[in-house]
This record gives C-alpha cells, structure tokens and sequence, in this order.
C-alpha cells in the first residue's frame, strides 16, 4: 500500500482499495468504497484478535480484500486478489461458478443465496433480484454494515480452509419486514485455494442461508410501501 496515502485513506483489513495501483480501476460507485463505519463494528464486535503477520490475520485480511474486490470493482482485471484465469466459486456444493457466471446470478449478496426452495417459500427470492436491488435490500438491513472475522484456520496454503462468521444489527427494514435492532449472524465454512502468491484460484463456501434470513424477517410486517420508502436512502456506501 502506497506509505504517501492519510490515515484517512488506508483500510488496515483490505488491499488493492488505495494507492497508485488503484487509480485506474473502476468502482461501482465512482470512487473506493469508505469501510469507516463496518470496521467499527468489527473491532467492537469481533470475537479473536489475531496475533499481527499470523496465518489467521492474513487469511482475514484475504476475505475481506476479496469481498471487497467482488461487490465494489466493475471490471475483472482489476480483481487483484484472484488468479483471474480458471478462477471459480461454489456455495454449499452447487456447481462451481467463474466470474462470468456468477455476475449473471446478480453477483454479490444475490450469488450467494442461491436456492432450490419453491418460490413461494422464499423469504428472499434471488430469481426476482438483481445485483443492484439485493446489494440495497441487505445494506438497507445493516446501515453500519455487515462485519466479518475469521474465528478458524483449520490449514494453510495451498488449501485454506476456515470458519468465518457475519454479523450485524437489523437498523433497517428487509424485504417488507421492520428492523428489529437486534444482533443478526452467520456462521460458515469457507475454502480458499490459493497459489504461490496468495492469489485465490477457488472459493468454496458452507453455510446456512436460513440463518440469516431467519433473523432478518422476525420483525413485523410493514405496510405496503414502506420498505420501498426506506430503499431510496444513502446506505450503499456502508459496505460490509
């Protein structure tokens, strides 16, 4: 990371965000996305504070620079934290998915929750969403973001495989549902191969998407038009 940038400007968890490396990419909202406000939430709620230049900080930091990379870069080759060649992803065993493909689904929170349910059994419904209207339905949710720590290394490169978990505090309403205000998580499996520089050549993630879903719809019902009204404010920039 360029050592000239302000305090201001660099993210201690994430890399390829600033810097001279950075000033050709394109962002999905114009400009870096500001992690100000999740990594408040992070280190006031995580669980482990990992020892500096551990295994554990570096996969960490990994995650979150990937995440980051994946809802915030428009363009492919600026994914600097993947072997962009072959590279796939999978959830819960699905077939794996190559960038392409995934962006199809709706990229993002929308590739992720993925289901075989009926349509009329599905709180969240990914066929209805696109990457833009499930990006705003989740942010919404979680106005201070959606924090993420590494809990578990279980083994190293070239095969890492961790346990992550997700958290955030319902402050917004979901999908026609009232905030509740209270802690929402998720916990998972995650494996990242990775090669000799670190560069992610396959994800594959465990998890449970009623975990999350389930504490998002516990509130009360809204009426018709209200979650609508509440999806026009500025939270986008609260990435998690």
């Amino acid at each position: 990371m360029d050592s000239s940038l302000t305090d201001q400007q660099q993210d201690k968890y994430r890399s390829y965000l600033h810097g001279e490396g950075e000033k050709n990419t394109n962002w999905k909202l114009g400009a870096p996305p500001n992690y100000d406000t999740v990594n408040k939430l992070f280190e006031e709620g995580r669980t482990k504070i990992w020892p500096p230049a551990s295994l554990e900080e570096k996969v960490q930091n990994l995650v979150k620079t990937w995440e980051m990379e994946m809802f915030n870069k428009i363009s492919f080759p600026d994914y600097k934290s993947v072997k962009l060649q072959n590279f796939t992803v999978s959830v819960n065993g699905r077939k794996p998915l190559s960038l392409e493909e995934s962006r199809k689904l709706g990229g993002g929170y929308n590739s992720f929750m993925q289901t075989t349910l009926p349509e009329n059994l599905r709180g969240y419904n990914p066929a209805q969403e696109t990457e833009h209207s499930s990006h705003l339905a989740f942010t919404t949710a979680f106005p201070r973001g959606f924090a993420l720590e590494v809990s578990q290394v279980y083994s190293g490169p070239p095969t890492i495989v961790y346990k992550f978990r997700h958290w955030g505090y319902m402050e917004g309403p979901f999908k026609g549902h009232a905030p509740t205000g209270e802690l929402v998580q998720l916990y998972g499996i995650s494996i990242f191969e990775v090669d000799d520089e670190m560069k992610i050549l396959k994800v594959e993630f465990f998890f449970d998407r009623g975990e999350l879903l389930g504490g998002l719809m516990k509130g009360e019902k809204l009426a018709s038009g209200t979650d609508q009204a509440a999806l026009s404010c500025p939270f986008m920039r609260n990435t998690g």
